[in-house]
């Protein structure tokens, strides 16, 4: 499985009321873009947020999170959150809105 089809529908509904998210198949998995910046993503059962630095870091410490490596190299700025972290729609929801709020603050593309 490329990535988790029932996730990426999850993360949809929350992202499709937005403006200026764009949906796109990327690293074996989809991501979803706001304003041309990768914001969230799917990959096999993880949710990939973008969180900055310090946010990403503080993540880390919480369960069912890890580093954004799936090519050998983590990406620093970003987090991995597993399925454990994502049963109710209020924790997908914590993660896609943190993740928002970070690129929102990044410049469009």
């Amino acid at each position: 499985m490329p990535y988790d089809p029932a996730l990426a529908e999850r993360v949809r509904k929350l992202v499709a009321r937005r403006k200026n998210f764009t949906e796109k198949k990327m690293f074996c998995g989809v991501g979803f873009l706001l304003a041309g910046n990768m914001c969230v993503g799917v990959w096999k059962e993880w949710l990939i947020v973008r969180l900055g630095p310090d946010d990403a870091e503080a993540a880390l410490r919480e369960p069912h999170v890890k580093e954004f490596d799936i090519t050998g190299k983590a990406m620093r700025g970003w987090a991995m959150v597993g399925p454990g972290g994502l049963e109710g729609d209020d924790d997908l929801s914590r993660w896609c809105e943190a993740a928002i709020k970070f690129v929102r603050t990044l410049p469009e593309k």
